[in-house]
């Protein structure tokens, strides 16, 4: 841990119970941010580039039993 989280652990530590939830919450949904936001931009793309594949009927696809029974064939 930081010299600086050290430094401010003891001021969270008097906060009221709703305020420590409060920034509980907010420290916890700060972590689902991707790391780097150009990779985030970068998996929209893709996403939005098989969503169309799939649209337009330029993706073939499978049905779900039979993929699922391959992976787990794969790795049982």
């Amino acid at each position: 841990m930081t010299a600086l989280a050290e430094k401010i652990k003891p001021q969270f530590a008097g906060l009221s119970t709703a305020d420590r939830a409060e920034l509980a919450r907010y420290l916890l949904e700060s972590l689902d941010e991707p790391a780097n936001p150009a990779a985030g931009q970068r998996w929209e793309t893709e996403l939005a580039r098989r969503a169309d594949e799939i649209r337009s009927g330029r993706a073939e696809g499978r049905p779900v039993d039979e993929a699922l029974a391959d992976l787990r064939k794969r790795y049982s």
